[in-house]
């Protein structure tokens, strides 16, 4: 019998060439692995497509759900944000990919998995970081690695490869943007992103939104209830977190949220540009911040912070299996313990606008806070307060004093 090689299956241009492409160089039986991580339509007609380039199953597996309470979930609470933009939405879906490649690959016997994300990309990284760490034993195969077989380097090379292998696909060889969607966003590169200098042809490449500028000239009042950092209700309506992002989306696109025009800076180390659209994340990490600021003390909101960007940085580089990984997710978790309240947001053209924030467990006092003197505060106490909290700076003062007069 045939070894057999699990692929990371799309079923777009680049996975559909490299079926026949593992059959003709490694004489592998083919097993394709589809996950559905809220693509939507990308995924009609894949069957059919994996059949008939050659392989011998296809696994479509969703995991929609999955993604959102153990990936999306945990990515929320931390606020977590790579360099200060981008939500992560392909860096937190990867390692849920590369978990359910391997777990194929074991019900399938297969010795290797098979991706087709690129030698310039972070993909490839987060791919076989996520494999090395739950299957060290599997061999990983990265046909754009493999300079002495894979000799396409355009899609009009890949599409006259299928041909000549008796496989005719609607597929294009119009350029096109590089783009990758799940539940939580849709990423765009190449075309005119690939030049700082130009600007993005928004007109050409949404998807989920509209720009600001046309966005209706009527807002919208949202309500986002939370338990333990997590959102479980919209407008008064408990419902699970996918369908909460789903429904989020859709308002959010409408109104021109989330569209974000970053360059970053890649695992690999090039600078890379992109433009990602995230409506309902873009609201759901805005109301989980705000909610956080009402019940956090200033040290935990201070270091919960540091912690955040460095979770988010282990993310973006596919480190999710890694015990640093797992520790600053649990450090996270324990403080969602009290993240519990609802978060009123109003959205008009591209703008998130606070419209008040409740929780049982607000540390805000309006008889502290207020400038009326209230029982627990006595405007005279801060006089000692800035005394003990300044003296180091008035003896440095005082010290600098007498030593210029002896000069």
């Amino acid at each position: 019998m045939k070894e057999k090689v699990v692929l990371a299956y799309s079923g777009g241009l680049d996975t559909t060439a490299i079926i026949p492409w593992l059959k003709e160089n490694y004489d592998y039986e083919v097993i394709c692995c589809c996950i559905d991580l809220g693509q939507g339509n990308e995924l009609d007609g894949l069957e059919e497509r994996a059949k008939l380039s050659g392989a011998e199953k296809l696994y479509i597996l969703d995991v929609v759900d999955e993604f959102c309470d153990e990936y999306i979930a945990p990515c929320v609470q931390a606020d977590a944000t790579y360099e200060n933009a981008y939500l992560l939405g392909t860096s937190m879906a990867r390692p849920l990919i590369g978990k359910k490649l391997v777990e194929i690959a074991r019900k399938e016997g297969a010795v290797a998995i098979c991706h087709g994300a690129t030698g310039k990309g972070n993909d490839q990284v987060r791919f076989e970081l996520a494999i090395k760490a739950l299957a060290p034993d599997l061999k990983i195969i990265a046909p754009w690695r493999c300079n002495d077989t894979w000799k396409m380097q355009s899609r009009e090379d890949e599409i006259a490869y299928c041909e000549a292998h008796g496989i005719h696909l609607p597929f294009s060889s119009d350029n096109s943007y590089s783009r990758d969607r799940n539940l939580w966003h849709i990423s765009h590169e190449g075309l005119e992103l690939e030049d700082p200098a130009k600007a993005p042809n928004y007109d050409h490449l949404l998807v989920l939104s509209v720009s600001p500028q046309k966005a209706p000239d009527e807002e919208v009042d949202l309500t986002i209830g939370f338990e333990k950092g997590v959102a479980v209700s919209l407008n008064g309506e408990t419902m699970k977190l996918s369908e909460i992002i789903k429904k989020l989306n859709a308002i959010g696109g409408a109104h021109g949220i989330g569209i974000v025009d970053i360059v970053e800076n890649r695992v690999v180390g090039m600078k890379s540009r992109g433009v990602y659209e995230t409506p309902g994340g873009t609201i759901l990490m805005e109301a989980h911040k705000q909610l956080e600021e009402l019940i956090h003390d200033r040290d935990t909101l201070a270091f919960k912070k540091t912690v955040d960007a460095r979770f988010a940085d282990l993310v973006y580089e596919g480190k999710w299996f890694t015990p640093l990984c797992d520790a600053l997710r649990a450090f996270v978790a324990s403080t969602q313990e009290y993240v519990t309240g609802e978060v009123k947001l109003k959205l008009y053209k591209g703008n998130i606008i606070k419209q008040g924030t409740t929780s049982p467990y607000s540390l805000y006092n309006e008889s502290i806070a207020s400038f009326k003197t209230g029982d627990l505060y006595d405007h005279h106490d801060a006089e000692g307060f800035i005394n003990l909290f300044g003296l180091s700076l008035k003896v440095r003062a005082m010290k600098m004093a007498e030593a210029e007069k002896l000069q």
